[in-house]
């Protein structure tokens, strides 16, 4: 699946004005977080794009998952 690099995130809430100091917790957490939402988030345009017979997932599948998801819509 997708990885989002822990170093990087860290590196970037460290230059970033969010707050002076950060912890070593923090870059790990938001990486879970962000690598958990992009699963979801691909998980129904997938579906759509495999409803539809495509390999590629395309901005239409991604309207159409959200129109017929309760959750997201």
């Amino acid at each position: 699946g997708l990885q989002f690099p822990v170093r990087r995130i860290h590196r970037l809430l460290r230059k970033g004005n969010y707050s002076e100091r950060v912890g070593a917790g923090a870059p790990v957490y938001l990486a879970a977080v962000m690598e958990y939402l992009a699963a979801e988030v691909s998980e129904l345009p997938g579906t759509a794009a495999r409803d539809t017979k495509k390999t590629w997932i395309i901005p239409r599948h991604l309207q159409l998952a959200i129109s017929h998801d309760d959750g997201v819509n």
